[in-house]
């Protein structure tokens, strides 16, 4: 007899976006006894980036979802204890060091990679290996990794060495000094029930797969590919047996699937106002923030000044499960500057100005200018508001 095809839920737009919030953690209560942890592993992934303005992008993620959590507190749950390393994933990535083994079908695949864009010199890779397990973990600059060119910073071969032996997954980096890797041998970061390249590579896909759905909520193939930036076709040799379940989405062109625990969850609770770093997981793929809350946003920090319309890193503003607005911040001293906002709507003023005081509040700034704004109607209602939360 013949197998029934699976039955397919049909969601409306508002239903899915819902299910996003809700699966991002900014819906409904949070959960403060998990803490940053509990960010990190219910989102399977946190990126990092260079740029700083608030503070850096993997500091804004549990704070959009927890609010005013001390910004010692983030570094603390993410490089102690051995709870989370940082791979490549949907870019540079915290990860959860739980999900050590399902990366084996990325290490597996770097160790089998034909070249490489650096030359690795001879004998570079074994003398770091070497030191690594002499003198304990280490920056590349006590490797003697990185080195000044004239123009940019160039990659001596301890750093190419110490970089592929990382993407082997020889060396972990489970640990940031400032903004530096700090470099460690494997077998002494990853605890050893998790230190293995055991599972075969449709095991550790159906896995991240999962991870993405359950992350994401509700998602198409492209979504759930770019999550740990996976290629299609993986994605649709493990889906049906990822545990994610069929739907379809008003408006959506494309098949979903969606975790089916949130399916059956009731997605109520009170929305977070908040500002989102554009690295955050809930709008980093462009396309699907488009799709899901009609909203485009392109981050303009690599784009020459005269060519940028909203700012250097203008942060959107998610109020009411919406995304209603952008602001690109500024620090002068104690006062955190609105270099540049605007609203899809002159009544989410307030929402702007509270998601700017609290902002504020966590960095340490003691007050709020607006500085320039799409109108001078938004600018003045939002400095009006500013001036209301005093």
């Amino acid at each position: 007899m013949t197998p029934s095809p699976p039955t397919t839920t049909a969601l409306s737009a508002i239903e899915a976006r819902r299910l996003a919030l809700r699966a991002q953690g900014l819906m409904g209560a949070p959960d403060r006894r998990a803490g940053v942890r509990g960010v990190l592993r219910n989102l399977g992934a946190v990126q990092l980036d260079t740029i700083s303005v608030l503070a850096r992008s993997h500091e804004l993620v549990p704070y959009a979802r927890l609010g005013a959590v001390g910004r010692t507190e983030v570094e603390q749950a993410y490089w102690s204890g051995g709870h989370a390393f940082e791979y490549w994933s949907h870019a540079a990535c915290i990860l959860p060091v739980e999900e050590w083994p399902h990366f084996a079908f990325r290490r597996r695949a770097y160790r089998s990679r034909p070249h490489w864009n650096h030359p690795l010199p001879e004998g570079a890779y074994e003398n770091v290996i070497r030191r690594l397990r002499a003198e304990g973990p280490l920056t590349a600059t006590e490797l003697g990794g990185a080195k000044k060119t004239s123009d940019w910073w160039d990659w001596s071969g301890t750093k190419v060495a110490v970089e592929r032996a990382l993407m082997y997954g020889e060396v972990v980096c489970a640990e940031r000094r400032g903004w530096k890797r700090v470099y460690d041998l494997a077998e002494r970061a990853v605890p050893s029930r998790l230190l293995h390249d055991q599972l075969d590579d449709a095991e550790c896909l159906r896995r991240l797969v999962a991870l993405a759905g359950q992350a994401l909520g509700v998602a198409t193939r492209a979504d759930l590919a770019d999550y740990h930036r996976l290629r299609g076709a993986q994605v649709d040799a493990v889906v049906a047996d990822s545990g994610l379940v069929p739907v379809t989405v008003q408006g959506w062109d494309k098949p979903a699937w969606a975790d089916p625990r949130a399916l059956a969850a009731e997605p109520r609770g009170r929305h977070r106002c908040t500002l989102l770093s554009p690295f955050d997981s809930l709008i980093w793929d462009r396309s699907r923030t488009e799709r899901v809350f009609g909203f485009a946003h392109r981050l303009e920090a690599y784009l020459p000044k005269p060519r940028r319309v909203h700012g250097y890193f203008a942060m959107p503003l998610l109020a009411g499960g919406q995304l209603v607005g952008r602001v690109d911040p500024a620090r002068e001293g104690s006062t955190l500057v609105a270099r540049q906002l605007s609203l899809s709507e002159a009544k989410f003023a307030p929402a702007m100005a509270r998601a700017l005081a609290e902002a504020a509040s966590w960095v340490g700034c003691e007050s709020v200018r607006v500085e320039r704004a799409q109108s001078a109607a938004e600018a003045t209602a939002v400095t009006a508001e500013l001036a209301a939360l005093r």
